[in-house]
């Protein structure tokens, strides 16, 4: 999604900060036009790690460039990848042996889970695993 990011110019001793008017609190700063959108995409998904925030939609830029908070600086459109930090439900329809079935089901009874609790925990930690 194309998000509206303010940057306040920097020079050649300081870098140019970045604010994200749509995720609160969010920041970043950058020495060189080029890096703005990665460091974007960076800062808003360690804003959202461990989070389930609700995404917000982009904000018009219209109704930023007015706004007095935004002062000497510019404004850019960044197209942040929020697929990497959207933990909404998405449905899947996968099919496992009878027997892994059944053991995910025992397990996950057993640990007060439900079975899409115990798939999303399972896969996370593997997914950890196999990338330390």
């Amino acid at each position: 999604m194309i998000y509206p990011a303010y940057v306040h110019l920097g020079d050649k001793v300081h870098a140019h900060g970045v604010t994200l008017p749509d995720f609160e609190g969010c920041f970043t700063a950058a020495d060189e036009y080029t890096n703005i959108p990665h460091n974007v995409q960076e800062a808003v998904e360690l804003h959202f790690e461990g989070e389930s925030f609700k995404i917000p939609e982009p904000s018009d830029i219209s109704e930023l460039e007015n706004n007095s908070e935004y002062t000497d600086g510019i404004w850019m459109l960044i197209d942040i990848d929020i697929s990497k930090f959207d933990s909404q439900p998405m449905r899947l329809n996968v099919s496992l042996p009878t027997y892994i079935v059944k053991k995910m089901d025992d397990y996950a009874s057993q640990n007060h889970l439900s079975r899409s609790a115990l798939t999303v925990k399972a896969t996370e930690k593997y997914l950890d695993s196999d990338n330390a």
